[in-house]
């Protein structure tokens, strides 16, 4: 493992220059039409590390939609408001199907797999939507405080995209109200679900923001308690079996860090006792994850012999 910062930011800047015709093997996120706007040819990353240090590189301070990996803060969320009677209303199993399949939610009677498939997602806004009085606030207030940045907002364009085009969305959340497993008003529950992941943030505000999870639930910059060390643990292990979509499997057996991919282009990986990797570039594979991102982790991964396993 590289312990000189300087030889990181080095490593860094070359992993990211051997990038540069590799985002065409992707495509950007059409299916919500503010996303299809963003210039394909961006691309940063970004290791924070529990002792203190931020090394980056490339369009690290480009804010981006981070979509998905929203869902990591809506789940610490629910988990700190309702402790372990959420796993009655949402499982931690992969699902292996697409993210958003409204066939399993059918046969399994509206419990979602896990929460960090659209479905289980939904839940967890209804858990928050039903136990905030202004849960998007709250939620807004949540990724700044993590962050450290008053500045982080809500890209309008793209919630307002999300709430035209959502309708596969809006399809599973009624379907888990006809199980009787949805609480809120549906329409409250997707206003949530999309403010989310219409947060925008940077390579750097990201990686920071999720060092609680690499340091056993206590942010290591001002020692504060965000979750509890099990919690912790059960949030890593969560994404280690179903954070990268269909290519989880893949993503642990390649790289070996529990991780996070979003449809804005961002990934996020969680270097347990080290710190957190974020990268991003919009071009996606089949599976919904950065072509880029993935390169980029999984090669600061290999360079710094990182894998948990």
């Amino acid at each position: 493992m590289i312990k000189d910062i300087s030889d990181l930011t080095l490593k860094l800047k070359s992993m990211l220059s051997s990038q540069h015709s590799v985002y065409l093997k992707g495509s950007v996120a059409d299916y919500i039409p503010a996303l299809a706007t963003v210039p394909p040819q961006l691309m940063g990353v970004s290791v924070a590390t529990i002792d203190g240090h931020i090394v980056s590189s490339g369009d690290d301070q480009v804010p981006f939609s981070i979509q998905s990996i929203s869902k990591i803060f809506g789940l610490v969320m629910a988990m700190n408001r309702m402790g372990d009677s959420l796993w009655q209303r949402v499982r931690m199993e992969p699902s292996g199907q697409p993210f958003n399949s409204i066939i399993q939610l059918e046969w399994e009677k509206g419990i979602p797999r896990n929460p960090v498939i659209n479905a289980g997602a939904l839940l967890v806004a209804d858990v928050l939507a039903s136990h905030y009085s202004s849960s998007k606030l709250a939620f807004l207030s949540f990724m700044r405080q993590l962050a450290n940045d008053e500045s982080i907002q809500i890209d309008q364009n793209v919630y307002q995209s999300e709430l035209a085009h959502g309708n596969r969305n809006a399809a599973l959340a009624y379907l888990m109200k006809s199980f009787g497993n949805i609480e809120a008003e549906i329409p409250d529950v997707l206003s949530h679900y999309f403010t989310q992941c219409s947060i925008t943030m940077n390579c750097q505000q990201l990686a920071q923001s999720l060092l609680f999870l690499a340091n056993k639930g206590i942010d290591p910059r001002n020692n504060k308690v965000i979750c509890t060390r099990q919690d912790s643990h059960r949030i890593n292990a969560i994404l280690s079996t179903s954070g990268m979509y269909d290519q989880s499997g893949e993503f642990a057996f390649s790289v070996g860090l529990p991780a996070k991919s979003g449809v804005g282009g961002g990934i996020v990986a969680i270097i347990p006792n080290y710190g957190v990797i974020c990268a991003w570039s919009p071009p996606l594979n089949k599976f919904g994850n950065s072509v880029v991102g993935m390169n980029l982790i999984s090669g600061i991964a290999n360079e710094l012999g990182l894998s948990i396993y």
